[in-house]
């Protein structure tokens, strides 16, 4: 991916609602953001969308062909991760729940207002989410030194995967060197 094609997806919002008219709101607003947008109705056509690898998805909890719980699932699992935010009125606490388990820290109810909505992407584009309840959670069932590896190795293939692979720019997303990039890759190996 070039480094062009790389700026591009950073700016590239997935759609998923199942309602047409709030779907075109959230994609007229989202344009007007400065995003691209990409809609999808259902579960089925937000799967294949997300091969567009979108920076940021609005994400409808209750989807006609299932739940938003495996988008959120796949979402997760993709390099780079793209940052989630789910959007309901009628989520359960169980979704909610395993929504976060995700790493879907945002949620907007419906009905929402969308200057609240902007500042919540705004937020979900620059601000992490709190890592340390699920690391707290660790205590006594995973060592730590797994743990530090598997942050570890989480933020090594986030980072090369924003990258385009580049371990300089790699590097410079981690605040370390490309060396210790090349380290880092070859202690897998």
């Amino acid at each position: 991916m070039t480094p062009e094609q790389r700026q591009m997806t950073s700016r590239r919002v997935l759609v998923v609602e199942d309602d047409p008219q709030v779907g075109a709101l959230l994609a007229r607003a989202a344009a007007s953001w400065g995003f691209e947008t990409l809609r999808a109705e259902t579960l089925s056509e937000a799967r294949e969308l997300l091969q567009s690898q979108p920076a940021l998805i609005l994400l409808d909890v209750h989807l006609p062909d299932g739940s938003a719980v495996e988008l959120a699932r796949l979402a997760n699992q993709m390099r780079p991760a793209p940052a989630v935010i789910a959007i309901s009125g009628q989520a359960t606490t169980e979704e909610a729940f395993e929504l976060a388990r995700l790493g879907v820290h945002w949620y907007v109810t419906k009905p929402f207002v969308l200057e609240r909505l902007r500042v919540t992407v705004e937020s979900a584009l620059r601000d992490p989410p709190p890592f340390e309840p699920q690391v707290i959670r660790s205590v006594g069932v995973i060592p730590i030194r797994e743990v530090q590896e598997r942050v570890r190795r989480a933020m090594i293939d986030q980072a090369l995967a924003l990258a385009g692979g580049n371990r300089s720019a790699a590097g410079r997303l981690l605040g370390v060197s490309r060396q210790a990039v090349q380290q880092m890759i070859g202690g897998e190996r």
